[in-house]
């Protein structure tokens, strides 16, 4: 059985990522990409599904953990009877290859440590070929092979136990035991045996000199580090695309079917990641990240997607893998996203948003990015009238949702500061008009003047999270009293526990059964509003419980079951820790502002 969620932390090569329990256990890995087949596969269901457990034999044993500072590399230090080891899990950086290493090193006594391995490929759909490698191996290394998969494992000899190979050695003190686990295409020849030593020195470098660059000062500095590094950790080596997490299929409602393939890239997660990067130093990676969203997206603008792969991939069709029983029985495990075929009219709004947020930090212009944006306003132009599946993919009948009609606004906005701001060449007057005719719509249909707040769709009384993002954008200011009356509304209508819903499940046609947890990344955007409108205690408040519901390593999933007292939903989410990167800078930005 799994882990709660908050109980496993990651690590990652920035081209894959691995889940790691506190037991000791890998039981989430996808190699060589995010989003390639698992071959540990027990975090969607049991052991029987794929892991690699390395852990003291003693049962009664301990364990703490925590990331090497300014890394992504995980120490966890189990006390047992007899003594104290420190397992250090990483992938190295930069290597160009698929690799894991777990060094287990002996502080003091002795200890026997036990593993446990189970090779999953294609998610838990095959079992592998497994033989012991050739005698001219320095050391015990076991070979699996499936179809196009083949992985060796170095280190402590394994011994078949039916389709799992388990191991015990032991450590006395100063003792250093290596095991490190490679992937590679099962035509090529066996990888050389890594060199750990280098490998942990030029990963520890790595880390290290990005951590340093990051500009931040402020208040809950180490949370802005973490969530930084994270999301570096999600951002692809090669491509630049950044996951919206690590995992696929964990559940926005334990026993429920809200689950969903998350290791893929959404637009709208680009555009809030180019402005965090280029908020805190990061001008080259900013850079790359724009010249990612410029390639996804070039081409017939009515081709343009919500979610793209991590190369900029277009097909992602979804379908229900029956290899993997889901999380806690939560069914189905789905593979691929459906929302890809959606229309969701807030996305060039936000690649809009984006790009003018490059220029106003000053990145040169990138070549063809203005055409391509033109090409991308023509579109909207023909198009600004329709209606779309919103921001949170609604299965149901398309609508005018509010927030996607300001993402309209925006972009049109957007379009004109181009040309009025940078002198770029465009129809600045057509622009203009249709700006202020999205606008004069809005406020017609989009606001309930009676309750004296904005709604989530035209000709409807609801409300929902994502209107705390139109101060976000500049449709209205964060104390303008049609703003104030939209928190009042979501405090009264969305948030039952004191976090903030997406929007009421019960009420809304999302083709989907009523039920979810807060959305974590809603009640950032909540504490961003709070401190922008002057609600400085607010502000604090929310932000240090959020703040205490990551986990003792600082992730974030995408939702959180109060009444549960875990988190709920893919992990790591890039969303949560973004919004928790922006709502950090707004009380900073907040502190000199009048309180309310």
């Amino acid at each position: 059985m799994p882990l709660p969620i908050e109980d496993y932390a990651m690590i990652s090569d920035c081209q894959s990522a691995a889940l790691v329990g506190r037991d000791g256990s890998i039981d989430w890995l996808c190699f060589p990409r995010y989003d390639s087949p698992s071959m540990f596969g027990a975090l969607l269901g049991d052991e029987s599904n794929g892991r690699w457990l390395v852990a003291p034999a003693d049962p009664d044993a301990t364990s703490t953990r925590a990331y090497l500072e300014g890394t992504f590399m995980l120490v966890t230090t189990w006390t047992t009877a007899t003594g104290v080891v420190e397992v250090t899990d990483f992938m190295p950086h930069g290597n160009r290859r698929a690799d894991m290493v777990r060094r287990v090193q002996c502080v003091s006594g002795t200890v026997t440590m036990h593993q446990d391995l189970r090779i999953r490929f294609l998610y838990s759909a095959a079992v592998p070929w497994m033989r012991q490698a050739e005698r001219h191996e320095a050391t015990p290394a076991l070979l699996a092979v499936a179809g196009p998969d083949a992985v060796v494992v170095r280190g402590p000899r394994l011994k078949a136990k039916g389709t799992t190979h388990q191991g015990e050695f032991a450590l006395t003190a100063g003792d250093v035991v290596d095991l490190s686990l490679t992937w590679y295409p099962s035509h090529r020849p066996v990888p050389d045996r890594l060199d750990v030593d280098g490998s942990i020195d030029a990963s520890l470098e790595w880390w290290r000199r990005w951590t340093r660059d990051i500009e931040h000062e402020g208040p809950y500095h180490a949370a802005v580090v973490r969530s930084l590094i994270l999301l570096r950790a999600l951002t692809h080596e090669d491509t630049g695309g950044i996951a919206a997490a690590a995992t696929t299929s964990l559940p926005e409602q334990f026993g429920g079917e809200r689950n969903w393939d998350y290791r893929y890239v959404w637009l709208r997660d680009a555009a809030l990641t180019l402005s965090v990067l280029m908020e805190h130093g990061f001008r080259l990676e900013a850079d790359q990240w724009r010249g990612w969203l410029l390639r996804a997206i070039a081409g017939d603008p009515a081709d343009v997607q919500i979610m793209y792969g991590l190369a900029g991939e277009r097909d992602l069709p979804e379908r229900i893998v029956s290899t993997l029983p889901g999380y806690l029985g939560s069914a189905p495990v789905r593979i691929g996203n459906g929302a890809v075929d959606q229309y969701q009219a807030d996305v060039i709004g936000e690649v809009m948003v984006a790009l003018s947020d490059a220029r106003e930090h000053g990145l040169e212009e990138a070549r063809h990015a203005w055409p391509l944006q033109r090409a991308l306003m023509s579109f909207t132009e023909q198009h600004w009238q329709r209606k779309d599946s919103g921001i949170w993919e609604m299965r149901g009948p398309e609508q005018h949702f509010t927030h996607s009609r300001v993402m309209v606004w925006a972009a049109f906005d957007r379009a004109v500061r181009a040309v009025e701001r940078f002198g770029l060449d465009g129809p600045v007057d057509t622009w203009r008009d249709l700006r202020e005719r999205v606008r004069a719509e809005i406020e017609e249909h989009g606001f309930d003047a009676e309750r004296g707040t904005y709604v989530q769709a035209y000709g409807t009384t609801e409300v929902d999270a994502s209107l705390l993002v139109l101060p976000q954008v500049g449709y209205v200011e964060p104390d303008d009293p049609r703003m104030l009356g939209t928190v009042t509304a979501i405090e009264q209508d969305l948030m039952p526990d004191g976090l903030v819903l997406r929007y009421r499940t019960a009420a809304a046609a999302d083709g989907l059964p009523p039920g979810e947890y807060p959305f974590l990344a809603c009640s950032f955007w909540l504490v961003e509003q709070y401190a922008a409108s002057g609600r400085r205690e607010a502000a604090e408040a929310l932000m240090e419980r959020l703040l205490g519901l990551a986990n003792d390593v600082g992730m974030l999933s995408e939702e959180y079951d109060v009444q549960g007292g875990r988190q709920a939903g893919n992990t790591p989410q890039a969303l949560s820790h973004l919004a928790l990167v922006r709502a950090a800078d707004a009380i900073q930005r907040g502190a000199d502002r009048p309180v309310r």
